[in-house]
């Protein structure tokens, strides 16, 4: 990101959210992009992205809520709770309307921005990358994993603390990298993200949408970028020349010269 733009705290509905807001010098109105990190990850994750574009957009980014320097969670949220908190911040900063570009959690808390009709005019265009929210083509192994998970959290409920540490041994076994790695917290919230399908929002999508993918995404596969371009009224679809979920740093130049010449284009 932008050495000489340090992140500044910014408390919205209680939550205290670290967040980095940056204009790129002699340009009047440049257009302005809210980036919106994926999950686990941070204002850091997207820096290359915020380096790529600050000097033609003006950039809000922010560590969401449970991730980074920002507050934890009240409660277990969806994704819809996360784009609430999204639109309260650019109101906080006085931002009427704006584009997104989003990876992976971030980009189906930016599909929920642009398809819910209370707040898809404030959405001028959109880039989403690696997005996540459709269901995936589950292996028979899977539910197996589901299964035990479910298990664990009746013998955690009702077992006293022999059943806690069964608990912990089934979640090892069964429990996804993210599940392992989010804090006790934040799990409430992953199993409902998790549960959501975003895709019967995909054809209420009134906002230009670039999709950019990376060809060796094993996380969220290409497949489920041609869904998207396909539900999504008018979108396109790039695919990089390689990288896998993280392709927008793996291939930042190309990322960022299209992300860019789609983004200056708002508002025309």
């Amino acid at each position: 990101m932008p050495a000489t733009s340090p992140t500044t705290t910014v408390t919205v509905d209680g939550l205290r959210l670290r967040v980095l807001h940056t204009r790129p010098a002699g340009i009047a109105d440049p257009p302005v992009v809210l980036v919106l990190h994926g999950w686990g990850a941070s204002i850091d994750a997207v820096g290359s992205i915020l380096a790529g574009l600050s000097d033609q957009l003006e950039l809000v980014a922010l560590d969401l809520p449970g991730f980074g320097e920002s507050d934890m969670v009240p409660a277990a949220w969806g994704n819809a709770d996360y784009a609430q908190l999204v639109i309260r911040l650019a109101d906080q900063l006085g931002i009427e309307r704006f584009a997104l570009v989003g990876h992976s959690r971030g980009a189906a808390i930016s599909i929920v921005l642009a398809s819910d009709p209370a707040t898809r005019d404030r959405v001028e265009r959109m880039v989403l990358t690696g997005a996540v929210g459709i269901k995936p083509r589950r292996p028979l192994s899977y539910y197996a994993k589901v299964g035990m998970a479910k298990v664990g959290r009746v013998v955690g409920a009702i077992g006293g603390p022999p059943g806690k540490r069964l608990q912990q041994k089934i979640r090892a076994r069964a429990g996804s990298a993210d599940w392992l790695a989010a804090p006790e917290a934040l799990r409430g919230t992953l199993r409902t993200v998790l549960a959501e399908d975003i895709r019967p929002r995909l054809p209420l999508v009134d906002a230009p949408t670039l999709l950019i993918w990376g060809p060796d995404d094993d996380a969220t596969p290409l497949w489920m970028g041609e869904q998207m371009e396909r539900e999504i009224p008018g979108a396109g679809l790039v695919v990089l020349r390689s990288g896998g979920h993280f392709a927008y740093a793996e291939q930042a130049a190309h990322f960022n010269v299209v992300a860019a010449h789609f983004l200056t284009q708002a508002g025309s």
